[in-house]
């Protein structure tokens, strides 16, 4: 009874807060880009409040520019938490855009869509993802291409690092710095989730939004950590394929310590 009454209680709040900004991040994104990148970080910090969702920061964003952050994916709260950290832009698969709500809300943050199936698309993908991270805003790019369990991280996918190399090349500068970064969904109601209980944080592809959404809206109290990694340089010389393995590496290592300290 109290988990049910906690669920319309919270959806009721989230949409009338949606509802109260989505007019003015319409204007906000037309005329006012700057303005438009801020808004969505107080949206993300009050969702995580309503969900129960606590984020504990370690490291920081790297403060160079141009940012491709580089990151595992666990969750459909992986966007809440990143987003609540600074303003951001993010690479999405392309059938969130037809998303109920959830896809326009991703356009009115200026998410980048991408079709990572479509071999040919993937040049003009990667220059729109330059041309975003040329205008001096972090892009964070989930390298796995889909989301895990929250035990284990997949092999990174190099294609997308791609937009590095052609951002070097549109705009002439020496490097691109690739920060790698881990999220890692460590304990509920203060107690560590442990292995078994892990994925039930998570979203994997096989579980329907809604009823995911559901669960935890109703139990709520979710500690989640996130791990900022060093930057790595990503000169015209590099090779992407090895900037990909060496993220992957600190990925998993940074994971790996979240999910030690709890439990």
């Amino acid at each position: 009874m109290i988990a049910s009454m906690r669920l319309i209680l919270v959806l009721a709040l989230v949409v009338m807060l949606t509802l109260a900004i989505l007019p003015v991040q319409m204007i906000l994104v037309k005329f006012w880009h700057r303005a438009a990148s801020r808004m969505p970080v107080a949206w993300h910090r009050a969702i995580l409040w309503m969900f129960g969702i606590k984020v504990k920061i370690i490291g920081e964003m790297s403060h160079g520019r141009p940012l491709l952050l580089v990151a595992n994916h666990i969750s459909w709260k992986d966007i809440l938490v990143f987003g609540s950290i600074r303003p951001l832009s993010f690479i999405a698969k392309a059938d969130m855009e037809s998303w109920p709500m959830l896809g326009l809300l991703a356009k009115l943050q200026r998410t980048i869509f991408v079709e990572r199936e479509q071999r040919r698309k993937v040049g003009v993908q990667a220059a729109e993802i330059a041309e975003r991270l040329l205008e001096g805003e972090p892009v964070l790019l989930f390298a796995e291409g889909t989301t895990s369990d929250g035990n284990h991280i997949l092999p990174f996918n190099s294609s997308l690092l791609g937009a590095a190399q052609r951002a070097i090349k549109i705009s002439g500068k020496e490097t691109i710095l690739v920060q790698p970064v881990s999220i890692a969904y460590t304990k509920m109601h203060g107690l560590a989730l442990g292995r078994y209980f892990r994925p039930d944080a998570a979203w994997p592809g096989d579980v329907e939004l809604a009823s995911h959404l559901t669960n935890i809206v109703k139990h709520g109290a979710l500690d989640v950590e996130v791990h900022f990694g060093e930057p790595i340089p990503f000169g015209p010389e590099s090779d992407r394929k090895t900037i990909t393995r060496q993220s992957e590496a600190q990925v998993r290592q940074m994971m790996c310590q979240s999910l030690r300290g709890g439990g």
